[in-house]
């Protein structure tokens, strides 16, 4: 009788979590963490190679409408600061040796041709989706090829652990809209104050976004391409492809706060298997975050109130990766240390 191997393996790297020198579960959510690496990579003894944190940035068109605290013209300037080292990302990157990408998936600004940022470029970003769609069929789809392209680069570095991040005024507020209309949540449970908005201009984001939702009401809620197209924005959907390609190269994939899950809700319905390799590393201090998490059932690694984007909270989480594969590749065993059991 064949018997099948996902099983078998499973109950091999289990085994070995728990013949080490430590009560049954007593590393508590690395031991879950452990499983699920050791799992994506098929081996009791996975590693992880050539880390890396690819961000994403393009302009909403949304953002002309009023919903930020902070002027369209940020986008750009954060990706000039990205280029220079200064921004958060480059801090955490640096210091947990991961290899930075920057993509200009649609920013409007001319940037001077450098190594260092990626010319993804879609347009000179998004439509505002209050009256028209967001951006074009087509505009939708070359994101997510492009995403799924720049994936396949890195595979080729050897890297099996990636995780994604983005840069764009007003993705929040794309994000929220997505989140509603493919969950079918009211638009005000999904908003948030995102980079800082007074009660007064919460309270208009809210209601803009629910004129957009209503002008948009033949949309379905079903066709995520269609309210990816209608709602999303270069960033979300280049990522989205990414999430795609990730998985399906069967590497580790980190999930960042509440626009990254958002784009990784539109993948996992486009590909509902991506969900074994996806490791969420935090819980946004952002309003909808929390209620999309328990949503897809996700428990994420850490919860301390960031909201920055970036791909911060994946930077932040990674060492965490690093202490469950190096337990159970390093750490002694009952036999081999000579210690005695909890019979």
């Amino acid at each position: 009788m064949n018997v099948p191997i996902q099983p078998i393996l499973r109950q091999q790297i289990q085994d070995k979590i728990n013949n080490k020198t430590k009560p049954l579960g007593a590393l508590g959510k690395l031991e879950e963490l452990a499983l699920q690496v050791a799992l994506i990579q098929q081996t009791a003894s996975p590693q992880l190679v050539n880390p890396h944190l690819v961000v994403f940035a393009a302009s909403h068109g949304i953002a002309r409408e009023g919903v930020s605290a902070y002027p369209s013209e940020v986008t750009y300037q954060m990706v000039l600061n990205f280029l220079h080292g200064g921004a958060a990302i480059n801090v955490f990157t640096r210091q947990h040796g991961i290899d930075l990408w920057l993509v200009d998936a649609g920013v409007d600004h001319d940037f001077e041709p450098t190594d260092t940022l990626i010319n993804a470029k879609i347009n000179y970003g998004t439509q505002s989706f209050l009256s028209q769609p967001a951006m074009t069929a087509d505009e939708c789809q070359r994101c997510i090829e492009k995403g799924r392209e720049l994936v396949r680069q890195i595979q080729q570095t050897g890297c099996n652990v990636v995780g994604f991040g983005e840069m764009g005024i007003g993705n929040t507020s794309s994000a929220s809209v997505l989140m509603s209309k493919l969950l079918n949540i009211p638009i005000d449970e999904c908003v948030g104050r995102g980079t800082g908005l007074t009660d007064e201009q919460y309270d208009y984001k809210v209601s803009l976004l629910g004129q957009a939702l209503a002008y948009h009401h033949n949309v379905g809620s079903s066709d995520v391409t269609q309210i990816l197209q209608t709602f999303g924005g270069f960033d979300i959907a280049m990522m989205c492809g990414a999430f795609l390609e990730a998985a399906e190269q069967q590497m580790v994939v980190m999930v960042d706060g509440f626009i990254a899950s958002v784009a990784f809700l539109c993948a996992l319905r486009l590909n509902p298997a991506i969900k074994e390799n996806a490791v969420f590393c935090h819980q946004s201090g952002e309003k909808g975050h929390a209620r999309l998490l328990a949503e897809l059932g996700a428990e994420p690694l850490l919860q301390l109130a960031m909201r920055l984007g970036e791909g911060t909270g994946c930077a932040v989480a990674y060492p965490l990766l690093q202490s469950a594969v190096a337990f159970l590749n390093e750490m002694a065993s009952f036999e081999s240390a000579s210690v005695s059991r909890n019979d």
